[in-house]
């Protein structure tokens, strides 16, 4: 029964400071018993997608690369799974919103690259983010198998039934979600209500855990709502983080109810895949 810790953090003023705060975060969680850890979305840097501005792709690593060798080394002296979600350069003007994924010996098992990039004001992603081609692995770790996709990902059932498919008895979320000033007043509850619902939708559907990590704190004018959280197969919400302020959440998953949840709603084997194909339109009339 594997303990995952979620990081909720804010903003720092550097990358560096960044880093090493979410070293000594990682240390701590494992102290608390976690064999999983996951970073917000983009741990290292400012939500930076508020504006469109050439000097913010700066900010980019080359991955795998020094960050990665960091992370990489602290999960095998730790004797940990981690999941960081990076700003990656990949090459020349090509750029990804990518989580890294290290097993417990310390391997860097692969990359996802965000397959679904937002254009709102305030989340201006498109400007800064290539859409991914990793298509949706799982990762096989030493404390179970992974699904991770990234923040826009959450709102698609289609990524998360192919992650599950795949095997995922856990779908991790990095995020960067919140409040604009001038919709909180009326839309902000709404909001945050269709976001967890979403993610209980697919728990259920799917018939394994979420666990959903956002920042905190405000930043150019985004309020980010924290209220990182964990999810069972049910859907009920076992774990809950604070609106704001930083904190570790720490949850104890039994992945042996993904497979007694499967086995008494077997939404699986009912599928109707030969009644499908439509989905792979953008439209259908």
């Amino acid at each position: 029964m594997p303990r995952i810790a979620l990081l909720q953090s804010t903003t720092f003023p550097s990358k560096q400071e960044a880093l090493e705060h979410h070293l000594g975060l990682i240390r701590a969680a494992a102290a608390g018993g976690a064999q999983i850890v996951v970073t917000q979305e983009l741990f290292l840097t400012p939500y930076f997608c508020t504006i469109e501005d050439t000097s913010r792709f700066d900010l980019a690593d080359s991955l795998p690369g020094p960050v990665t060798e960091r992370l990489g080394e602290l999960a095998a002296e730790l004797g940990i799974v981690i999941v960081a979600s990076l700003f990656e350069h990949r090459g020349p003007g090509l750029y990804h919103n990518t989580a890294a994924i290290f097993d417990a010996d310390g391997s860097l098992l692969g990359l996802y690259r965000k397959n679904h990039i937002p254009q709102d004001p305030g989340f201006e992603e498109k400007f800064y983010f290539t859409p991914g081609d990793s298509g949706y692995p799982v990762w096989q770790t030493r404390f179970g198998k992974l699904g991770v996709l990234i923040c826009w990902d959450q709102w698609y059932p289609e990524a998360a039934r192919l992650m599950a498919l795949g095997g995922a008895q856990v779908l991790i979320y990095p995020t960067a979600i919140g409040w604009l000033a001038e919709e909180k007043d009326q839309l902000g509850e709404a909001q945050h209500c269709a976001w967890e619902t979403v993610q209980r939708g697919h728990a259920v559907a799917n018939g394994c855990f979420v666990a959903t990590v956002n920042r905190s704190g405000t930043h150019d004018g985004t309020e980010f709502w924290g209220r990182s959280f964990f999810v069972n197969p049910y859907g009920q919400v076992v774990a809950k983080a604070g609106t704001t302020g930083e904190e570790i959440l720490l949850h104890d998953v039994d992945f042996a109810e993904v497979e007694h949840f499967r086995r008494i709603w077997p939404f699986f084997r009912d599928r109707r895949i030969d009644t499908y194909g439509d989905l792979l339109k953008r439209w259908r009339q």
